[in-house]
């Protein structure tokens, strides 16, 4: 199943988020939940990189392979569409394989439904 990939867009929506249910990894922190006024046919998802992480580039990187991600996720596991969901990013991803990264976060993404 193919669907869109929207990005949150408001500062409410990311700390309504940051109060619902949570799934981490070594890679990951995942926080997912309901909100209202969405869109059920578009998969409501933002991702973030600390600063600490590295510098612009760095962070680029992680974003750009975590987007990858999710755009083969949508296509392989089923996803609920319904919940909305931020992914905040870990120092390990960048030292680490993408298969390693792709693999574990489609099983935590297995694991919300």
């Amino acid at each position: 199943m193919k669907s869109k990939i929207v990005a949150l867009s408001k500062n409410e929506e990311f700390k309504k988020l940051l109060k619902k249910k949570k799934l981490s990894n070594k890679y990951v922190t995942i926080f997912f939940g309901n909100l209202e006024n969405k869109n059920y046919k578009k998969l409501n998802i933002s991702f973030v990189t600390k600063k600490k992480l590295g510098n612009a580039v760095k962070r680029n990187k992680i974003k750009r392979r975590l987007r990858n991600i999710m755009n083969d996720a949508t296509k392989k596991i089923s996803i609920k569409l319904q919940y909305s969901y931020l992914v905040i990013a870990k120092p390990t991803m960048l030292n680490n394989e993408f298969n390693n990264i792709k693999q574990t976060l489609f099983q935590e993404f297995e694991r919300i439904k």
